[in-house]
């Protein structure tokens, strides 16, 4: 089987409103010694050379660092790998994006481009924090055709404060006119792991929070999208995500379909089918153990077969083709028989409730029911 590799760069320019990840922002002079800390990490890796065919680059936003040093790190992990007809992922947002680091990112390997679009209106942009504008991403996308890249995937939030009907339909038509390979659309996440999230659930006004539309509209936004994409021939093919023929992020399938990766960098995930992995998260503290000959890593388990399985169930259902109930049973069935019964019954359940739809042995969210996908997850999975 081959291996996906996930490089993580979490620094950005500036921290969005809404975003839970860990991430920061940090003088550009510690850029460079991440970047080398990264690429020794590669080098004392434990694992073996395997072959590698997708390599991502996210974050944070990748395209701060130095087109040289993220051209080092995949030329560290070409002579520690092999790496074979590559998908060669860079995350990047508009504002980051010129013609000379846009050529060398093409000389250095990469092939496909994710754009942090979020929005195209600039008042929803300006509210969530981010530094570019509509015009940016012209521009972006312009500079990077120019380049060659001909892989470009751009993603869109819904439920950005002051967002309306009216101007998610317009930021979905602007998307379509640049026709980019790949689409991703996210339903905006109220929790308290965001500055957003947490003044949104106190009631609070800071970052336009009582300006964030309701739960219902974002299921309305996000259902339009879903009519419109498929109408200009996109394929709907995970609960986030879409794609022209041939265009699936052949990375993030490795993640959904239970495949192996490793992550490098500041916390950055890794998964061997048998064991899950993460490194420290803060970057400095991850810069100092590697410069120590120190492991990175800070958690370590190992995956049972029971949670093996409720993987299988979670991650195959967000793909819009469905899990092989057949293949699980036949997978399981010998360690886990009660359960795996267990769940046929419950998918029997929420089939009738038109939750669900089973043709033959495979088993479906039904399409019309993506919105309430959490909800059947939760009783789906609960004990």
């Amino acid at each position: 089987m081959t291996l996906g590799v996930y490089i993580q760069v979490p620094f950005c320019q500036t921290k969005c409103t809404y975003c839970n990840f860990h991430t920061g922002v940090v003088s550009r002079d510690r850029y460079q010694p991440y970047a080398e800390a990264v690429c020794r990490e590669i080098k004392e890796s434990e694992s073996e050379a395997r072959l590698v065919d997708t390599v991502y680059f996210g974050g944070g936003t990748p395209s701060l660092l130095n087109p040289l040093a993220l051209a080092n790190i995949l030329g560290v992990l070409r002579e520690t790998h092999c790496v074979e007809n590559p998908e060669i992922t860079l995350e990047a947002d508009p504002e980051t994006i010129t013609r000379e680091k846009s050529d060398a990112w093409v000389a250095a390997g990469f092939n496909r481009i994710s754009l942090g679009v979020q929005s195209f209106d600039d008042r929803e942009l300006t509210a969530a924090g981010r530094m570019h504008r509509h015009a940016d991403i012209v521009q972006a996308a312009q500079r990077l055709r120019g380049a060659g890249f001909s892989n470009i995937s751009m993603d869109l939030i819904a439920g950005l404060p002051h967002q309306t009907r009216e101007s998610w339909e317009r930021s979905v038509t602007d998307l379509l006119r640049l026709r980019p390979e790949h689409i991703s659309i996210y339903m905006l996440e109220v929790d308290e792991s965001s500055r957003l999230g947490r003044e949104s659930l106190e009631g609070g006004n800071r970052y336009s929070a009582s300006a964030i539309p309701t739960e219902d509209s974002m299921a309305e936004f996000y259902e339009w999208a879903c009519g419109r994409l498929a109408a200009e021939g996109y394929e709907h093919y995970e609960i986030s995500n879409w794609a022209l023929p041939g265009c699936r992020s052949r990375h993030n399938l490795k993640y959904w379909r239970r495949e192996p990766y490793l992550g490098f960098g500041a916390g950055a995930h890794s998964f061997d089918c048998e064991r899950r992995w993460a490194n420290v998260h803060d970057s400095a503290r991850y810069v100092a153990c590697v410069e120590q000959g120190i492991s990175p890593r800070e958690q370590i388990e190992s995956v049972t077969c029971a949670q093996a399985l409720e993987e299988e169930f979670f991650l195959g259902l967000r793909q819009l083709e469905g899990i092989d109930l057949a293949r699980i049973e036949r997978d399981y069935h010998a360690n886990l028989g009660d359960r795996v019964a267990a769940f046929r019954a419950k998918i029997s359940g929420l089939e009738s409730l038109g939750l669900v739809e089973c043709d033959g042995t495979r088993v479906r969210l039904a399409p019309t029911r993506l919105t309430v996908s959490n909800e059947v997850f939760v009783e789906l999975l609960c004990s």
